[in-house]
């Protein structure tokens, strides 16, 4: 690509970024998805999805170590959004679950997400919402496509030769 056109790409980036900036922030949204971190809503949703979850099961959703699931469990935990129940038929196995606070945090934001979301869809025709799915799959695929793709660039161990004299 030449220089000229990633200097324009990289201006629209930053253009939709200051617009974005504004639908983000904690006046459009209240402050109950701001109180949580990415990893904190991706886990209400999960446990708002299922009635109750392992540790590894979270671990796996978000793509992390086991230990840091147990941490962001942790603080959840301590804000009383989830608890962690041993399970009556194998005390070794502990589940965690939704609290009331958690499930009212979590319809709270949903709520916030469709209305939102209505209000974008009402102001399309039906012709621009299955274009808009249509190219957020798109973007999705490519995004998705890269990201496999820079995965295996990663996973594939080097090989190096020691010399020994």
């Amino acid at each position: 690509m030449d220089n000229g056109f990633n200097s324009s790409l990289e201006e629209m980036i930053f253009e939709y970024i200051d617009k974005v900036k504004y639908l983000l922030s904690p006046e459009i949204w209240g402050n109950d998805i701001f109180n949580c971190s990415k990893n904190e809503v991706f886990v209400l949703l999960l446990l708002y999805r299922r009635s109750d979850v392992n540790m590894t099961q979270i671990a796996d959703y978000l793509s992390v170590p086991l230990n840091t699931a147990t941490g962001i469990v942790a603080r959840m935990e301590k804000r009383d959004f989830l608890a962690r129940e041993r399970s009556s038929e194998d005390k070794r196995v502990v589940t965690i679950k939704l609290t009331d606070a958690g499930r009212a945090t979590i319809r709270d934001i949903l709520n916030e997400m469709v209305r939102y979301g209505q209000l974008m869809m009402d102001s399309f025709t039906k012709e621009e919402v299955t274009l808009v799915f249509k190219l957020v799959d798109k973007v999705m695929d490519t995004l998705s496509r890269n990201a496999s793709s820079s995965k295996e660039k990663q996973t594939t161990p080097k090989i190096r030769k020691i010399m020994i004299e």
